[in-house]
């Protein structure tokens, strides 16, 4: 039985209640839900549950009373008929126009608001409503990072916070690059003194230097749906149907035509603290992110290997890739052990960071 089949009681029961709901009514009574769920019912605050939804469009015409007069009579209900029979009536008096308002209604009583992120515990209800509402995953998905913007934007202007610092100096003095979802912390692995540097989007951290040295890490979060998938079908064939075909196509391949694929094994269970995980290394050449200056004056990228080690941990699909240029055409060792070498160093490199198990969505 999948964990979201636990909350059948409530999106499966065939209990109704003989009044029925208008819309504001039903909406509210998604957020009442999802609050008890969360909470129990002993623990439910109406005022603060009536300040959240106030903020809403839909009840601009409440008034405050008028808000909190409905979250307690919602509440009776469930109490006495129970959330099954109370879901069921807000689901009828839910059109279409207004679904994805009951929806976010019962998100925004999950989120952490301090973190903005909601608790992978969570995530089963989630899918549940989400099934129960008959929305799909990209509607749920967007929903859900529109109210985690919304309130981050809120805080911000309320409490005026201290803007998000990606580097953080810890008590050995060390440089740590904190990721903005909270996902992961890692000590940064290049040095000022060599032009190391760092530069971050949604999704990636790049650290690298003058002497054509690559960490990366892209951090991707996976659903529901997507991790029974990867059950289902196998961590390998996702690997290679994800980080493989399209990563590295799109990344690299397409980018750097002369760039190939030299190497790839699937490593089950038996290493880095017993993770499967997947390992690619390419050769690249003229693909560093390094110039050499040739006689004539003319700048040309250095020929460069790069590894790759995929891996899924905490319900995100982490891509950890290192690089190392090849200076004036001088390796070090086989093809073979340069790329055992290459997968020994990102290993190494993966062991520094410190992993979480924050989860934003699902």
């Amino acid at each position: 039985m999948k964990n979201h089949d636990y909350y059948d009681y409530i999106f499966k029961s065939a209990a109704e209640i003989q009044e029925s709901l208008n819309q504001e009514e039903a909406v509210a009574a998604i957020a009442v839900i999802s609050a008890i769920v969360d909470s129990g019912i002993e623990n439910i605050d109406p005022e603060s549950l009536a300040g959240i939804l106030w903020e809403f469009d839909l009840f601009a015409a409440y008034s405050d009373e008028e808000i909190l007069e409905t979250i307690d009579r919602l509440i009776e209900i469930a109490k006495k008929q129970g959330l099954g029979s109370l879901f069921n009536a807000a689901n009828a008096s839910l059109d279409d126009e207004i679904i994805l308002d009951g929806f976010a209604a019962g998100i925004i009583m999950l989120l952490e608001p301090e973190q903005l992120i909601i608790p992978k515990n969570k995530h089963p209800y989630i899918e549940a409503l989400q099934k129960a509402l008959e929305l799909e995953t990209e509607e749920a998905e967007q929903i859900i990072g529109e109210i985690i913007n919304i309130v981050a934007e809120t805080d911000t202007q309320e409490n005026q916070e201290t803007p998000y610092q990606p580097i953080i100096i810890d008590k050995l003095g060390q440089e740590i690059y904190q990721s903005p979802w909270g996902n992961f912390r890692v000590t940064i692995p290049v040095n000022v003194d060599q032009g190391g540097r760092v530069h971050s989007e949604d999704n990636l951290v790049e650290f690298y230097n003058d002497l054509g040295k690559l960490f990366r890490i892209d951090y991707y979060p996976l659903s529901l749906e997507q991790l029974d998938h990867i059950e289902e079908q196998g961590s390998k064939k996702f690997f290679e149907e994800i980080v493989r075909d399209i990563y590295i196509h799109e990344m690299i391949t397409a980018n750097i035509p002369q760039a190939e694929i030299q190497y790839t094994e699937y490593v089950e269970n038996r290493s880095f603290s017993s993770l499967n995980y997947y390992y690619i290394f390419l050769k690249m050449p003229t693909g560093s992110t390094s110039y050499q200056q040739k006689n004539n004056g003319k700048a040309i990228n250095i020929n460069a290997y790069r590894g790759f080690i995929s891996f899924i941990k905490d319900e995100y699909l982490y891509i950890i890739s290192m690089q190392n240029t090849v200076v004036d055409g001088k390796t070090h060792g086989s093809m073979s052990e340069i790329t055992a070498m290459m997968q020994q160093n990102i290993l190494e490199f993966i062991a520094t960071i410190e992993f979480t198990d924050i989860v934003i969505l699902s």
